[in-house]
């Protein structure tokens, strides 16, 4: 369906930019991930203040301290993340806003162990970071990934892999747990597919299952989970497969108004 103009008249867009950015700090950094995940995953609680406005589904810029690498003597570049909050943060106070961030780290076969100097700048840089570290944005970015609140009655299929879940916690924060108009109206089926190595690497959970309790007739939750799980023909199982299984039903949904991201 197409987005009547009025649906992002007050959309927050790019408020901040890289010349001229906005200076948060560091509320929280929490590892999110089991021991046996491949890879450390963390979320990151920032305050942002009550000006840097956004909407779920958009994402927000960093830019890490230090200087570019390719253009010595100027910044680091921006770079982009999903938001992983609703609108009023982690908080409700509408002060904070949230990232689910993976530490990119590379391995270099020939020395047999990680290289450091080829991990990710910013990754790393928020991983490590430590509550009142400063925190340089931009943005918000985006009006693609934003739920249709004009139809309510519209199924989600959510699809993701790993950290990709970051704009789903947003939306479905925002439809069961929260108090808003938008979970007041929502009557559609929320469906979260979430692929990832080993049940330790599950994201969040905690709070699928919560939801899922509370709201079984909206919400639905698919996990795959590639190294413990085989599909039919003995391969690893991967979100792709999962939906395979579900086509039929995946495919009447959308005639029938669903949106899948």
């Amino acid at each position: 369906p197409t987005r009547r103009s009025s649906d992002l008249e007050n959309l927050p867009l790019n408020t901040y930019k890289q010349k001229a950015p906005h200076t948060g700090a560091i509320k929280s950094v929490k590892r999110i991930v089991g021991a046996n995940a491949p890879g450390e995953v963390c979320h990151i609680h920032i305050d942002s203040g009550p000006t840097f406005r956004y909407w779920e589904g958009q994402s927000l810029g960093v830019i890490p301290p230090g200087e570019n690498p390719k253009s010595p003597g100027k910044p680091n570049a921006v770079r982009l993340y999903s938001i992983a909050s609703t609108r009023y943060g982690d908080d409700l106070d509408g002060n904070s806003v949230s990232l689910c961030v993976r530490r990119a780290v590379y391995w270099d076969k020939e020395l047999g162990r990680e290289d450091p100097a080829k991990n990710g700048v910013c990754s790393n840089f928020l991983c490590d970071s430590k509550p009142g570290q400063q925190i340089t944005l931009t943005g918000p970015t985006g009006k693609v990934m934003l739920m249709p609140e004009v139809t309510p009655g519209a199924d989600l299929i959510m699809v993701a892999t790993g950290t990709g879940i970051a704009p789903y916690r947003g939306f479905l924060r925002r439809l069961f747990v929260e108090q808003t108009p938008a979970k007041d109206a929502f009557s559609g089926l929320a469906w979260l597919v979430l692929g990832v190595p080993v049940s330790d690497s599950l994201l969040y959970p905690d709070d699928w299952e919560a939801i899922a309790s509370r709201h079984p007739d909206n919400f639905r939750v698919t996990y795959a989970i590639s190294r413990e799980e085989q599909t039919a023909d003995g391969r690893k199982m991967y979100v792709q497969d999962k939906l395979k299984e579900y086509a039929d039903e995946v495919f009447s949904r959308m005639d029938n108004g669903a949106h899948m991201y």
